[in-house]
């Protein structure tokens, strides 16, 4: 690839750039399921600025460009709840996701109080579900939303996260 990807903590200066990824990304969702309706595309900058300010967000950056990104909170309960792990089209399928999720379980695991990691994903968005199973995570729950959609839960505890980080 030439340059090297770097992943680092999200700065106010890369909002916009997050949400332009976002909105590119979630396009092959939007079309896997007929719904252009889904959140991410809906969603505000001035929302992302509040993600930034109330967890974790990671950027992989490729020079000046933000390429992935994933945002991540840790629940009350001690659940960490990873978000939104998107990466640019011409960067899959380059190991990119898996090292921004192993990014970010390191970084929700280093607060001490997350005891699990959990995310979600829609039913037919293999390519996911692919990288979440690869990574450990196990499905826990089903909600269908609505006739085109069906959430899938995916969690593994902490420790294994540890493992997985390490290795």
């Amino acid at each position: 690839m030439g340059m090297s990807v770097t992943i680092s903590a999200a700065t106010e200066a890369d909002t916009e750039q997050i949400l332009k990824l976002q909105y590119l990304c979630y396009q092959s969702e939007a079309q896997l399921y007929g719904d252009y309706s889904i959140e991410p595309l809906r969603q505000s900058l001035d929302s992302v600025r509040a993600e930034l300010t109330g967890g974790t967000v990671l950027v992989a950056r490729l020079g000046d460009e933000v390429v992935a990104s994933v945002r991540g909170t840790i629940d009350a309960d001690g659940t960490a709840r990873i978000d939104k792990l998107i990466v640019h089209p011409r960067m899959q399928r380059h190991g990119l996701g898996g090292r921004l999720l192993s990014a970010v379980e390191s970084a929700l695991g280093t607060a001490g109080t997350a005891k699990r990691f959990e995310l979600f994903s829609g039913h037919r968005s293999e390519h996911n579900l692919r990288l979440y199973r690869k990574h450990g995570y196990t499905p826990v729950s089903t909600k269908r939303v609505d006739d085109r959609l069906t959430l899938v839960t995916l969690a593994k505890d902490v420790e294994a996260g540890a493992l997985a980080t390490s290795a």
